[in-house]
């Protein structure tokens, strides 16, 4: 099969396609046929190194951990799902080696999700990684319904889900973001604020009481987090560690079918949705990451083989 891969840790200059075995499909896996993957900022900081001192490596990798595609085959033990099924995937392993830029990968049963209808292929290859991480924290959190919560980076990619999700949730939602991101917010449910000095107080405008739940999707604002925080509000960031020396929580999103299964009936029932931002053929992954690197884009960066 055709795949993306790199022998070493490095800058996008360690990309390559080239030819890989089909995957061994283990008991409770499956073999997916990519459809389309999506670019999370993880894949490209583990191409670097950055998790080799939390996670193995194998050598060649094939980066991605996000998918959407179809069941080609099924392993031993795994009834849930038959071949022709449409299916998306955080298709994150114990270890880094086999991975979703390639027109194959193998996915453990417990991280898969039927494709939502609603979203096109490319829609549905973004959701898992960026919606698992917007939906765990808010419910990690307790979030309910008549709550305020308040998403720093409201207009990123987990941030613009953690809106839809926490208005699913029955709560109001206040969202930092640039002006020129305001309109948008505004479409998706939250009421937003500017970033920058004097956000505390801009908060505080909009809500004299506090906010029940605070998520951080950026880091680097944990002073405003806990200025804002009315009494017995809970907070957690995906960005900034020491939240746990103030009462937060550190989080680290974890694979889930059931999780994901959540947000694609969400998506089905025309309450959460995905925005693409651009589309790159899989020999061209090294320009999709670049893209990622740039930081500019609004919406997700998917891959198709």
């Amino acid at each position: 099969m055709r795949a993306m891969t790199y022998d070493r840790f490095g800058g996008n200059e360690v990309l390559s396609q080239t030819e890989q075995p089909l995957p061994k499909v283990g008991p409770g896996e499956v073999l997916v046929r990519v459809r389309c993957a999506a670019v999370n900022p993880v894949d490209w900081k583990i191409m670097a190194g950055g998790l080799r001192d939390l996670m193995d490596t194998v050598f060649p990798v094939v980066p991605g951990w996000d998918v959407a595609g179809v069941v080609e085959r099924t392993g031993i033990d795994a009834p849930e799902f038959s071949e022709g099924d449409e299916v998306i995937a955080y298709a994150r392993k114990d270890y880094v080696h086999g991975g979703t830029f390639a027109e194959y990968v193998t996915v453990p049963v417990r991280c898969l999700a039927r494709r939502p209808s609603a979203l096109s292929w490319q829609q549905a290859a973004g959701l898992p990684l960026a919606g698992l991480t917007a939906y765990q924290t808010l419910t990690r959190l307790g979030t309910k319904e008549g709550e305020t919560v308040l998403i720093h980076n409201a207009a990123g990619g987990v941030g613009s889900l953690g809106v839809q999700i926490a208005r699913a949730l029955g709560a109001r939602v206040i969202g930092t973001a640039s002006p020129a991101n305001h309109d948008r917010l505004r479409e998706l449910g939250a009421e937003p604020v500017a970033y920058g000095d004097g956000l505390a107080a801009r908060v505080r405008e909009t809500a004299p009481d506090g906010v029940d739940v605070v998520a951080d999707f950026v880091g680097g604002v944990l002073d405003t987090t806990l200025e804002v925080l009315g009494e017995g509000g809970r907070h957690a960031s995906i960005a900034d560690d020491s939240v746990t020396g103030s009462g937060g929580q550190w989080m680290w999103v974890r694979p889930s079918g059931s999780d994901l299964g959540r947000l694609a009936a969400l998506a089905d029932e025309g309450r959460l949705t995905v925005r693409v931002a651009e589309e790159f053929p899989l020999a061209r992954l090294a320009d999709a990451f670049a893209a990622s690197q740039a930081g500019h884009v609004h919406g997700k960066i998917v891959v198709t083989p």
